[in-house]
């Protein structure tokens, strides 16, 4: 049986992620809500899930070890990140007056503009972005199986990813601007949004990285 660790550094909803993937699972993998290094070391596919500021998550995670135990298993093993799992890939966040990521991809995490227009109405749309929203796949990928493009997943962020790599994009989502809402390389895909509340497209996605091999 493979084991799956939710990775836990002290913050975000960790429980609705681990309670998902042990319903998708259907008792074929052992689910592990973890902080330890050596467990990640160890699993066979790590989610990083993160909801809040990405300023305490980098702190947590740095002096819990987790950095360097993510830096070592990136390239080895399937990874999934959800929100600040994702953000945190990158170099930089303007978030709380700029935070260093893992810098695993070059790029930048940004806040959405200030002044956010809906793109028929020229209504000002609120920030953070808050619901459902549309994701467009930029490509096929294992993850994306049995999901259509255009389905709605649920958003709660103020800041998004811009990648240097317009390679790395793996779907994006409108909201005023376009951005980008999943970012796969490799055995690693990390998405913006959050499946584990997103309903049957959601679980599907979360089913999909469960029996994924970590090939795109």
């Amino acid at each position: 049986m493979q084991t799956v660790v939710v990775l836990d550094y002290g913050m975000s909803n960790l429980r609705s992620v681990a309670k998902a993937l042990e319903y998708v699972s259907e008792g074929r993998h052992r689910v592990l809500v973890s902080g330890r290094p050596d467990d990640l070391v160890r699993a066979n596919r790590i989610v990083f899930p993160g909801q809040g500021a990405i300023g305490d998550c980098m702190e947590h995670i740095t002096a819990m070890g987790l950095d360097r135990a993510l830096r070592e298993v990136l390239p080895a093993k399937p990874f999934l990140g959800i929100c600040l799992g994702l953000q945190s890939l990158m170099e930089w966040s303007e978030e709380g007056g700029g935070t260093p990521g893992l810098g695993v991809y070059p790029g930048q995490v940004v806040r959405f503009p200030r002044e956010l227009h809906a793109p028929a109405s020229e209504d000002i749309l609120k920030v953070p972005h808050m619901g459902w929203n549309q994701v467009w796949p930029a490509g096929p990928h294992p993850l994306w199986a049995g999901i259509a493009p255009g389905q709605r997943f649920y958003f709660v962020h103020s800041y998004f990813v811009a990648p240097k790599d317009e390679e790395l994009n793996a779907a994006y989502t409108e909201y005023g601007v376009r951005f980008t809402s999943a970012l796969a390389r490799g055995p690693v895909f990390a998405v913006q949004f959050h499946p584990e509340k997103s309903q049957q497209p959601g679980l599907r996605l979360l089913k999909n990285f469960l029996h994924w091999d970590g090939n795109a």
